[in-house]
Formats: C-alpha cells, structure tokens, sequence
C-alpha cells in the first residue's frame, strides 16, 4: 500500500521530492526495498503532522504536502491541487481537500472527519460529528437530501515556516477531544484554506477497509507501479 501511495504522488506534477516518514523498522525496509525515499522519525511523535515537521526541518523547501500513507488511491491531480492552494494565494498557510458526501454511512460515521466552511472557502471547524446538526431533519438519510455534507480528505499542504510552528505547540483541547490535528491549527487562531475534490478517497482506519482495497486491486481498479 505504501508503495502505491509513493508511486502516485511521484506522478504529480508539482512535486521535487517524495519523502516517507515513518517510526516503524517493517515500514523503512518496505521503502527501501522498492527504491523509496525514506527517513526514519523517533517513536512518540503525537501525529502526522508533527512527524513530518520533524523531516521538514532539514528540507530546502517553502511548501510542503503531507499526504497519508494509508490512502492508496490518492490522485496525483489531488497532490498538485492541494499545492496550488498555497502556491497560487499568498493568504493560507495551510491548505487542504473536501469531498462532497454522497452516502448516510459517511455521515454517521465516526471514522469520517466532517467540515464546514465559509464563504471564502476556509474552514470553520471539523469534527468527527455530523456538522451542521440539521435541526429539523428526520435522520442522517433526510439530512443528505437538505443539506451538502462535506467530509475531509486527509491530505494537507503547509507553508514550511508554520509547519515548523505547529510542531512546537501542544496538543489542544479540541484536537485531543476528537483526535483531529488540524484542530490545532484552528484553535491557535490559524487558518486552514479548503477545495473541493470529485475524486472519492479510500482510507484504511480498519481491517475492513483493508479487505476493500484488497477487492478493488483484484478488481483491477487499482494498479502497483509495475503494471501502471
């Protein structure tokens, strides 16, 4: 899966250099097997973000993409998009993708983060709840026919300066509460620019997503590098 990931971002555009942080041993021999960059970051590291902060310091860099390793059918259309964010308004220090939701699962979902945004298209607030709470709807099936729902895709673009900041602050209440680290960048008074995306993410939190990707990859619908 690591590997798909790797080779899709490779593809984008806009990218010099794909890096694989990680604090696992079977993670950096995987890497190093197919020719990957990687770097091998200390254990403890609180989340995402921080460990690639933690890489970033000795980059040569003025943007830089965080893209979750657990989401093999990235679209390298999606790594440029996310970029451009910063790199077309000097206003954001960090940027990242929403997706329309299309099905009541996923706004049940607790493994689904939901955002709402404003009308300059920054986010207000994310949250593992369905957000906004429809006050008169009959159901999480009555709330997607009202209402457009809107759920993060978890890839992420950073100016290299607040990166660095954000590493150096702690974990805030919200962020801990609903274990979302870009929670953090809001409740220190940042932030965050979103766009939209057509192309459906598959994550893998659970074994169930797992057996998924699996089926789509027997399917054909997703390719390893040797075939693409």
């Amino acid at each position: 899966m690591i590997r798909w990931v790797v080779e899709r971002a490779r593809s984008a555009t806009l990218v010099s250099r794909v890096l694989v942080a990680t604090d696992d041993e079977r993670i950096l021999e995987t890497v190093r097997g197919f020719g990957g960059d990687v770097v091998m970051t200390p254990r403890g590291i609180p989340s995402g973000t921080d460990r690639v902060a933690f890489v970033a310091k000795e980059l040569e860099a003025d943007i830089v993409v965080n893209i979750q390793g657990d989401e093999p059918f990235i679209e390298p259309e999606e790594v440029d998009q996310v970029a451009k964010i910063l790199m077309e308004d000097g206003e954001p220090v960090v940027g990242t993708l929403v997706k329309r939701i299309t099905r009541m699962e996923e706004l049940e979902s607790t493994h689904t983060a939901k955002v709402v945004m404003d009308e300059s298209g920054y986010a207000l607030y994310f949250s593992r709840s369905p957000i906004p709470y429809l006050r008169d709807g009959r159901g999480f099936a009555d709330w997607i026919q009202h209402r457009v729902y809107y759920k993060h895709v978890g890839i992420y673009s950073y100016r290299k300066d607040f990166l660095l900041q954000y590493a150096q602050w702690e974990p805030t209440p919200l962020e801990k509460t609903e274990k979302l680290e870009q929670l953090r960048v809001l409740e220190r008074g940042y932030r965050i620019k979103v766009a939209e995306t057509d192309h459906e993410p598959v994550c893998v939190d659970t074994p169930e997503d797992l057996e998924k990707v699996r089926r789509l990859f027997d399917q054909g619908l997703i390719q390893d590098s040797e075939e693409r």
